[in-house]
Parts: C-alpha cells; sequence; structure tokens
C-alpha cells in the first residue's frame, strides 16, 4: 500500500483533491495497488481558527509519506502571501523539493490559441529549478541606512550576508538572488537524465548576458553537466527569447531547464498554450524524499462549493504522482482517461461542457476502470 497524505486547502481545493482520489483510486483497482490516504487539515480555516499555518508536528508527520497530494492555497480574508510563502513555499523549503516538473502537452480534443498547432507540436517537459534564485526570500525596503544579516539554509549549505548600506536615495528595495553550483548541478542531472529517456534534447534556459554573475554560474555548470552526457543534445537560450520560440515553435522542445523565476514566468506561457490552468498540472520533487503533486492554478475562491471546478489539472497530478511512485502503466492510463473525457465532451463549463467537478472526476474514474 502506498501511503499518501492529502491537503486540500482552500477554495476549490478540497472539491477537486477530492475527484484525484477517485481516479488515482480507480487506477489502483485497476492496476492492482491501494492507497491509504491520510488528509491535513492545513489552510485558511486553521490560520484564520488558530494563527497556525504549518507546526513542526506538521512536518514531522508529513514527513513518513512518501508523497503529498495538494490541492490550492489562498483566502481572500487573508493578506495575500501569508498563505503562499507560509504553507507553500514553507513545504517545498522544508522537504528540500528542488524539482518543479511541468509537463507542456497539449491534448487530443483541446484547442491551442497557437494557429496551426496540434498535439504532435506541444508535448515537451520544463523542468524548474525550485528551491533557489529570487525566491530565496532574502531582499528589503530601506530609507537612507540599514544594516542587516540575511541568512539563507537548505539541506545542502548555509549561507549568510552581512549588509552594511547607506544611500541617498529617497527609499531602496532589493532582493537578493541566489544560485550555487550543488544546486544548480542537482536540478540539471535531474533534467539530463529525464533528457535521456526522452528524445535526448535539452534546452537551458537563463540571463547570463545581462545578469552575468548569477546566470553565469548557471550556464557554466551546465556546460560541465553535459561532459557526462554526451548522447544529450543541448542548446542555451535567453529567457525572453524562449517566450517568443514557446509562441512560434514549440515542436522544437524537448526538456527545458530553468532557474526558478524564469521557470515560474515559461511555465504559466505554457499552461496556456496548452489550452489554460485548468489543465497545468506540476509536481514538486525531491528525488530521495517526500514529494509534492498539485495543479498549477489557485484556489479559486469565488467558485468554491459550486461544483463547477475543473478537476483536471489536480487529476493529471496525480498521474505525475503515480509516474513518481513507479505505477508508470497506471500514469499513463490516467492521462488517457483524462483525453478520453475530453473528446466525449464530459467537462466543465471552462472547456465548453456541462458536467460539474464531480461528474467530470467520476467519468474519468469509470474511464481509466473501463481503459485497455
Amino acid at each position: 500500500m502506498y501511503k499518501i497524505a492529502a491537503i486540500g486547502g482552500d477554495g476549490i481545493g478540497p472539491e477537486i483533491v477530492a475527484e484525484g482520489k477517485k481516479v488515482l483510486d480507480a487506477a489502483g483497482e485497476k492496476f492492482g495497488f491501494d492507497i491509504g490516504w491520510t488528509d491535513f487539515g492545513i489552510g485558511a480555516e486553521r490560520y484564520l481558527a488558530s494563527g497556525t499555518l504549518l507546526t513542526e508536528d506538521d512536518f514531522n508527520e508529513l514527513s513518513k509519506f512518501r508523497a503529498i497530494y495538494f490541492g490550492a492555497i489562498g483566502d481572500e480574508r487573508v493578506k495575500p502571501g501569508v498563505l503562499e510563502k507560509g504553507i507553500l513555499l514553507a513545504l517545498r523549503f522544508h522537504f528540500d523539493l528542488y524539482v518543479n516538473l511541468r509537463p507542456i502537452r497539449l491534448l487530443e480534443g483541446v484547442e491551442t490559441p497557437l494557429a496551426g498547432k496540434g498535439p504532435k507540436d506541444i508535448d515537451f517537459v520544463v523542468v524548474r529549478e525550485n528551491t533557489e534564485d529570487f525566491y530565496v526570500g532574502i531582499g528589503s525596503r530601506f530609507k537612507k541606512r540599514q544594516k542587516t544579516t540575511l541568512n539563507v539554509e537548505r539541506e545542502l549549505y548555509k549561507i549568510k550576508f552581512g549588509l552594511d548600506i547607506e544611500s541617498d536615495a529617497e527609499e531602496i528595495a532589493y532582493q537578493i538572488g541566489v544560485i550555487t553550483r550543488e544546486g544548480a548541478r542537482r536540478v540539471q542531472t535531474y533534467a539530463f537524465d529525464l533528457a535521456r529517456q526522452r528524445k535526448k534534447k535539452l534546452t537551458s534556459v537563463d540571463k547570463a548576458n545581462v545578469l552575468s554573475d548569477i546566470y553565469g554560474l548557471w550556464r557554466e555548470v551546465f556546460t560541465e553537466n553535459a561532459k557526462k552526457y554526451p548522447d544529450v543534445t543541448t542548446e542555451f537560450t535567453f529567457v525572453d527569447a524562449i517566450t517568443m520560440w514557446f509562441v512560434k515553435n514549440p515542436e522544437w522542445f524537448d526538456v527545458v531547464v530553468t532557474p526558478n523565476m524564469f521557470g515560474d514566468i515559461i511555465t504559466d506561457l505554457g499552461a496556456m498554450i496548452q489550452g489554460g490552468l485548468g489543465l497545468a498540472p506540476g509536481a514538486n520533487i525531491n528525488p530521495k524524499g517526500t514529494s509534492m503533486f498539485e495543479p498549477i492554478h489557485g484556489s479559486a475562491p469565488k467558485y468554491k462549493g459550486l461544483n463547477i471546478a475543473n478537476p483536471i489539472a489536480t487529476i493529471w497530478a496525480g498521474s505525475l504522482l503515480l509516474d513518481h511512485l513507479g505505477e508508470h502503466k497506471a500514469a499513463a492510463a490516467v492521462v488517457t482517461a483524462i483525453e478520453k473525457s475530453i473528446r466525449d465532451g464530459v467537462v466543465t463549463k471552462d472547456m465548453g461542457g456541462s458536467a460539474g467537478t464531480e461528474k467530470a472526476g467520476s467519468y474519468i474514474a469509470e474511464c481509466v476502470k473501463k481503459g485497455k
């Protein structure tokens, strides 16, 4: 039995996770494995009631699971960023989820805004570094003079910045981005290994022509890593250029590896060319520890309880979870079932259908059970 933690979170999160569980249980029934679910009431309601975001007990309990199935976080009653940083980013950093994996794939029956492109043209994967860059959370705003100490602690290393700053500007703001050789090497190695399993092509994204120190290191490590993979074709591209090529020639790409901030940007573009946020899953992976799987969309609180939310991104994230567990046939069957539900028109309103959240999830589950 696979023991999986489930965090529904806020807004539509619990509803879409419930449908994802339904489909994954169907996959287990079809392919001969069981999933033991444990639910955690982490999110806005607990925070509003007790001021609690995440506790050491939460971390200790969650660490007992190979995977976390996550819904969505965010609530209009809570200041923006509090839940996202205090829960979602805290989980990423605590469990060292240094790989963010985003399949950019146009499914059969889904329309893309790119004229003349179809499923054969849009089928690549973005590997985003998930714990460094400008997301380490060290920065400030100040006037005239400031002396401060800023720290970054990771499983791989500890960094301490001692800053003594003077300025005659009215006010300044600064944010420090951090890329380490160790951090770049490990996520790039993951991407190279993935490229070997696919079409043996890997594209690296950076902005080393302007931000030459931080992304120069990224590019240097990529060049060193490439020597270990002579069978993988590699290329560099700047982040501004890749946004153009994603739109004009998405068929050029197979595996793309990118630092954290650029990955955040280009994967949202990827979501749009694959049909929208309702179809975009994500995985946050520590290959040797607890990993987390989620849709990339938000909590959409105005749709909570209306049974109209699209569960496909969450169900697809469940497919990534199964793949991570080694249940590759089951994972593929879930995506095939999603495609069948789209072809059959059993989809939610945002995709032009009339099915509710529960009906869409139940139909996909039945397609998994009946699939060959």
